[in-house]
Formats: C-alpha cells, sequence, structure tokens
C-alpha cells in the first residue's frame, strides 16, 4: 500500500495473492482470540437466561478462555472453523485489499499527483469492501443452497464497507502521515504503527456497528430497523453501550490487522521480485 498515488509496481495478480495470503495468515494467527470471543459472549447469554448471577463463570477472559479452552478440548479446538474463514478471507481479503490501489488511482486520475485526499482513501475502500463482499458473501452461505447465497446482502455490505473504510483508510493515512516524521522509513516499524491504527480505528468504527448487528439478531422483533435500534440503544444503554468489550476487540482487530499489514507489505515485496525476473 503506498502512501501516495505512485502507481503499483506489481501486477494486480500480485497484490491479489499478497492480500489473500496475508488476510489467511492473520486468520490462522488470531481465530484463537475469535474462538475465545464467541464462547465468552455465549457464556454471558447462558448466565443472562439463567437468571444465576452468582455462578462462577467458566471462562474468565480472552487469555484465560484461550487457555481453558486449549486445556479441557486441545489446541485443535481453537482453530474449529479455520476452513471456511480462511476460503472466506482468500476470497474477500484478497479483492478487498487487491483492489484498494486501482480503485483509489481511479477515484484521482492517472495522472494526479501528490498524497491522495483522505476522503479519496475512504471512498476507494467503501467501494472495495461492498465489491468484495458482494463477491464472497456466497462462500458464507453455500451449505443453504442457491436461492439463499446473498441473504443479508444488504446489511452485510454496509458493515464490510465500513469495516474495510476504517481498516484500509486508516493505515493509508497513518503510514503516510508517519512518513513525513523524520526518522520514520517504510519498513517495519511504520508498518506495525500503521497496522496499530488501523486495528484501533476499525474497532471505534466497527464496534457500533457490531452491536447494532448483534442485537437485531438476538431480538429482532423489538427493532423496527437497523437505525431504530441505534437510536433506542444509544437513548436506554447511553454511547458507551456501543462500546462494551472494547479491550478484548482491540485486542483480537490491533492483532490481526498488525499481522495482516505486516504480512502484505513482505509479501507484495516479495512478489515483486518474482515479476521483476
Amino acid at each position: 500500500m503506498v502512501a501516495d498515488n505512485k502507481k503499483s509496481d506489481i501486477s494486480f495478480a500480485g497484490t491479489f495473492a499478497s492480500s489473500a495470503f496475508s488476510a489467511c495468515f492473520a486468520e490462522i494467527c488470531t481465530i484463537p482470540l475469535d474462538t475465545a470471543k464467541v464462547r465468552l459472549q455465549l457464556q454471558k447469554k447462558g448466565v443472562a437466561a439463567a437468571g444465576d448471577a452468582a455462578a462462577l463463570p467458566k471462562y474468565r477472559g480472552m487469555l484465560g478462555t484461550v487457555a481453558t479452552v486449549a486445556r479441557e478440548e486441545g489446541l485443535s479446538a481453537l482453530w474449529k472453523g479455520i476452513v471456511p474463514g480462511l476460503h472466506r478471507q482468500c476470497l474477500y481479503g484478497g479483492l478487498r485489499i487487491g483492489l484498494y490501489e486501482p480503485i483509489k488511482t481511479l477515484y484521482v486520475g492517472d495522472d494526479f499527483v501528490g498524497d491522495v485526499p483522505l476522503t479519496k482513501k475512504i471512498l476507494a475502500a467503501l467501494t472495495t469492501g461492498a465489491l468484495a463482499i458482494t463477491v464472497a458473501n456466497p462462500t458464507d452461505l453455500v451449505k443453504e443452497g442457491v436461492g439463499a447465497l446473498w441473504t443479508g446482502i444488504g446489511p452485510n455490505i454496509a458493515r464490510n464497507a465500513i469495516i474495510n473504510a476504517a481498516e484500509l483508510a486508516s493505515y493509508d493515512q497513518v503510514k503516510q502521515t508517519l512518513l513525513k516524521i523524520p526518522g520514520f522509513k517504510d519498513n517495519i516499524v511504520t508498518h506495525l504503527f500503521a497496522g496499530l491504527g488501523a486495528g484501533f480505528f476499525a474497532v471505534c468504527i466497527g464496534s457500533p456497528v457490531d452491536v447494532v448487528k448483534s442485537r437485531m439478531m438476538g431480538d429482532s422483533s423489538a427493532y423496527k430497523s437497523t437505525i431504530d435500534c441505534f437510536v433506542k440503544t444509544l437513548k436506554n444503554d447511553g454511547p458507551l453501550a456501543f462500546y462494551k468489550g472494547f479491550i478484548p476487540n482491540f485486542g483480537r482487530l490491533g492483532s490481526w490487522n498488525v499481522i495482516m499489514f505486516l504480512t502484505f507489505e513482505q509479501a507484495k515485496k516479495f512478489a515483486k521480485s518474482i515479476e521483476s525476473k
């Protein structure tokens, strides 16, 4: 991912392959945290349904849950669901990241020189997120039959486009800003900080979206629409309700983005070396 509008020095195929590989590698590294998150969420729902506040929880914290699952069920239990996850990341991750630079260039024009405005970066990331999930959505629902392959595509497009914009545009912008500071170069340190920034902004922007999505899935009859759910949550529970579990979410999404972007930058260099031969 370049900090200005220089033309990419590798082909789209090389960028797509680098993107898909990086997204899959990040998925492999962080799926134990995702497994822990799901267990914690199910535990909270179970306690709430039972109404037994005094019961000692089986799982405590993200890392504690990882340790408990590994001890009781074996390490392999932490990677349950990795195969469909990799299928999705290979297609969705490859497209949303791989298309970002070409779409950004399309919006600013081939002759544009200098730093691309943040608004164009956001627009490009929204576009690639929407396009990628439109193509990849069937991979999540392939077992449901042809008629269901694009079920829920509207909300899915909105959520993934927003999250994608938060990740890619923020990484691009943070990297561009860091490279203007004396001492920072286009290296692993800069990629690390930019990746952390991407994860932070993704959680800040994505948490409200995920909270509304969870509430709609949990009791859709209580809300007329997504907007109604957002307004009622804000009115009844306050703005902090949208950021419950912020720290574990950042731990999961922050680590995913750091691993993905660090791997992506190195994979691009490798692809460039292969193509230049």
